[in-house]
């Protein structure tokens, strides 16, 4: 079928980038593609199967906001993955659409400092927009994109200037946060997080999803540091003949041990973290389709594709209210 063809030459070609592109991605690969996919399961009937039909392309191009930044070098795409709100001033200050932020801040201040918050704003009327207006490409890669966003909304280090324990000796910590810690432990994460739900006020949810990600930096860091006193750097990174093992990027690499510790002391932060930016990409996707009048998705793919694909679905979805993904760690059980 055209469509499948379509989206297995898409799917080669993110794979391709994602080869050339390892330690770039925020919550990794792993964590963006999970988040996305859960998602899907979380979705009504009217809405599922549609979603359902490209899960796999939603999952793989779940990733893509980060090579457009890394990979392809887009200047636009940086500031759109995270807000240091320290830099903006009081909470109640924060402008409320970006419009306003663009009145209030210039241009040098906003790369600087991100946008995140309103760049998520502006992606749902994008997606209800093309929910309204049936046009299946856009609703795919807007809807996946979003997923994407709101998963950096949900890392703490993605709210602050010190996003990288840069101003505080802690350097590496964001990367082994949101990439090796999910990359070593999500096999065992739940991901159930039931049904999507309507979010009345999108704005207010957004600040509020940033806000609370905000507040879990400090626990963050602090619980890093705590650590960090009763470990000698052999213990702490990585080594090979006596030297510290560096990354591409020259970064040491944190050892097995201290991640595991970390992810033991941060009591399921990640986890709760992860199973949040699934709830709400679910909540974002289906609040876009109500507020476009709820449109008949069903018409948008061939029947034949769809009734292919029931089977599959309904067995996926019974291992996600499990808590678990196919892929992961039930493979075997298809």
């Amino acid at each position: 079928m055209k469509i499948k063809n379509h989206r297995k030459l898409h799917i080669i070609v993110i794979t391709c980038l994602l080869a050339v592109a390892p330690f770039i991605i925020s919550w990794g690969a792993f964590g963006h593609e999970h988040i996305d996919r859960a998602a899907v399961f979380a979705l009504p009937e009217q809405m599922r199967p549609f979603f359902y039909n490209h899960i796999d392309f939603i999952t793989q191009e779940s990733t893509v906001p980060d090579l457009r930044k890394y990979t392809i070098n887009d200047k636009a795409e940086g500031p759109r993955h995270f807000i240091d709100l320290e830099n903006f001033g009081s909470v109640d200050s924060l402008p409320k659409n970006m419009e306003e932020a663009k009145k209030k801040y210039d241009d040098k201040f906003l790369q600087s400092n991100g946008i995140l918050p309103w760049y998520m704003q502006d992606l749902m009327e994008k997606l209800t927009k093309a929910f309204r207006e049936k046009k299946k490409t856009e609703i795919l890669f807007i809807a996946a994109d979003l997923g994407h966003y709101l998963g950096d909304a949900h890392m703490p280090l993605h709210t602050s200037a010190n996003y990288d324990g840069q101003q505080s000796n802690q350097k590496g910590i964001h990367a082994l946060w949101e990439s090796r810690l999910p990359e070593m432990f999500g096999k065992d994460y739940n991901y159930y997080t039931g049904d999507a739900k309507y979010i009345e006020d999108i704005n207010k949810e957004i600040r509020t999803i940033i806000f609370n990600s905000h507040k879990l930096k400090d626990t963050l860091l602090a619980v890093d540091l705590g650590l960090r006193k009763n470990m000698t750097e052999d213990k702490l990174f990585k080594t090979e003949n006596g030297k510290i093992l560096k990354n591409k990027f020259g970064q040491s690499v944190y050892s097995d041990e201290y991640a595991a510790q970390l992810h033991t002391a941060l009591k399921g932060m990640v986890e709760k973290q992860m199973r949040a930016s699934v709830a709400a990409t679910a909540n974002f996707w289906y609040t876009a389709w109500v507020n476009a009048g709820k449109p008949d998705l069903s018409k948008l793919d061939p029947e034949e594709l769809t009734k292919q694909n029931s089977k599959s679905m309904k067995k996926e979805i019974k291992l996600w209210q499990k808590g678990k993904l196919f892929g992961v760690e039930s493979d075997k059980e298809f």
